[in-house]
C-alpha cells in the first residue's frame, strides 16, 4: 500500500507543495511544530533509513540541498533551523517513507530526549 507521501507525490492527496524536482518533493506539514515546518521527501518510496541503498544516495543527498534552499527562501537560514529524520518506532517515525523535517522561524532550543 502506498504511503500518504506517495499519494501526495502522485497528486492523489492535495498538499501545499513548496518545491519539486525529479528526485524530491517538499510540502508544508499539516500539523506544524514551528512557524516554518516543511517535509522534504524523496519521490522513491524508501520506508526507513535502514532500507536506503547506495542507489538512493543522490535522492537522500538532495534532501539536504533542498532544505538549505527552502531555509533561504523562508528567511530562516541566517538565524538557523533544524533538520530531522526519524527512524522506526523508537525514533518517532510515523510515516514509513523516509522524510526530512525542516523546522525554523523561532528559537528551537536543545533537543531533549525523554527518559523512561
Amino acid at each position: 500500500m502506498p504511503s500518504i507521501f506517495t499519494k501526495i507525490i502522485n497528486r492523489e492527496i492535495s498538499s501545499d507543495i513548496v518545491y519539486e524536482d525529479d528526485l524530491v518533493i517538499a510540502f508544508k506539514d499539516i500539523d506544524p511544530k514551528a512557524p516554518v515546518h516543511i517535509l522534504i521527501v524523496p519521490k522513491k518510496e524508501i520506508p526507513t533509513i535502514n532500507d536506503a541503498t547506495p542507489e538512493d544516495e543522490a535522492a537522500l543527498g538532495r534532501l539536504f540541498t533542498v532544505a538549505a534552499k527552502i531555509a533561504e527562501e523562508n528567511g530562516i537560514a541566517e538565524d538557523g533551523y533544524r533538520v530531522m529524520v526519524n527512524t522506526n518506532k523508537y525514533g518517532g517515525q510515523e510515516v514509513y517513507h523516509i522524510h526530512m523535517h525542516l523546522l525554523g522561524g523561532r528559537p528551537l532550543g536543545p533537543m531533549l530526549v525523554p527518559q523512561d
